[in-house]
């Protein structure tokens, strides 16, 4: 257990460059008198690790020093290949940088651990698209990487959903998400950090201008943060429906998450249809989203979804209204 602790202090050390007594003691879960006690045995051992005075103070290496990549479990040199995108590295044009990484940590493994991480890559692949949907076209995305990874502005035109659909922006990149198949970028402007989808840059100028990010930037909280914000904002009126006991039998085909989540966690009415409550977007986007389920689901309210969809059966109805006089005699839908 301390062996492994003393690794763990060892590598903070070496990829955050100074760390507090306090922060290790907060990161490794464990009292400030075994920090000290764990660091005063990595100096003994030879591992030059000395102590900042002062506010700003902290344990630090020796400038340049570094450790061997040693100690790691079956289960972690396992797990490192199971975190591995080919097609995201791909995109981001570092094919030749992650097969040369790969190699050289197969090196370093022992051949029982080599064996079980070549079974796992050999055996589990990530693909990040959703079904019947391809990953987008994103040409500037390598470009947007450059410049996350060296701090530099770019400038950008972008087309957006609202008017002026196209706008002129000079970004801040500091960090890339791939959501579905999709890349985003979060980048700070004047008006603060925001998200843009790279598929959506439609020119970009790359700059020599450097920019200074913020300490405290944390890029999966903030995107998660973004998430939440973007669910809490689309949802914007709720909708009572009532599915037929037929299609709630058949919840398990349907592709609608937040309708079989809300089918599932409803007791079923006497007749054994399900009538439940579903947040909706705008009364457009629910009609058209509904109206796929036919006869075997009722809108009960709002009356402007339930006029929405009658309007939407009626102009289906007027487009592909078929008389029997239309139809070839031939024909296996003509009326008798």
């Amino acid at each position: 257990m301390r062996s492994s602790r003393l690794l763990s202090i060892l590598l903070l050390l070496q990829t955050r460059r100074q760390l507090t007594a306090r922060e290790l003691a907060d990161e490794l879960e464990v009292s400030l008198r075994t920090i000290y006690r764990d660091v005063e045995a990595l100096a003994a051992a030879g591992v030059p690790v000395y102590a900042d005075q002062g506010r700003a103070g902290g344990y630090r290496l020796v400038e340049g020093y570094r450790t061997r990549l040693t100690g790691l479990t079956e289960q972690e040199a396992a797990a490192l290949f199971l975190v591995g995108m080919p097609g995201p590295a791909a995109a981001l044009g570092l094919t030749a940088q992650t097969n040369a990484a790969e190699l050289k940590l197969l090196a370093a493994l022992a051949p029982d651990q080599r064996d079980r991480a070549g079974r796992l890559k050999n055996r589990f692949h990530l693909d990040m698209p959703a079904w019947y949907a391809d990953a987008e076209s994103s040409p500037h995305l390598s470009a947007v990487a450059d410049a996350v990874l060296h701090d530099r502005r770019i400038k950008v035109r972008y087309r957006r959903w609202e008017a002026p659909r196209e706008v002129d922006r000079t970004l801040e990149p500091y960090g890339l998400v791939l959501k579905s198949g999709s890349w985003y970028v979060v980048a700070a402007t004047e008006t603060g950090l925001r998200t843009y989808r790279i598929s959506n840059i439609l020119a970009l100028t790359p700059t020599d201008e450097p920019f200074t990010r913020a300490s405290d930037f944390d890029l999966p909280q903030f995107w998660q943060d973004h998430l939440e914000y973007f669910d809490r904002s689309r949802f914007t009126a709720q909708a009572v429906v009532k599915v037929s006991k037929s299609l709630a039998k058949r919840m398990y085909d349907v592709s609608f998450p937040q309708l079989v989540a809300a089918v599932a966690q409803t007791p079923p009415d006497a007749d054994g249809s399900v009538t439940v409550i579903l947040e909706i977007e705008s009364i457009g986007n629910a009609a058209a989203a509904l109206c796929r389920f036919g006869a075997g689901l009722e809108v009960l309210e709002p009356p402007e979804l339930r006029a929405e969809l009658a309007t939407l059966g009626r102009t289906l109805t007027t487009l592909y209204d078929v008389r029997p006089a239309d139809l070839g005699a031939d024909d296996p839908h003509a009326v008798p």
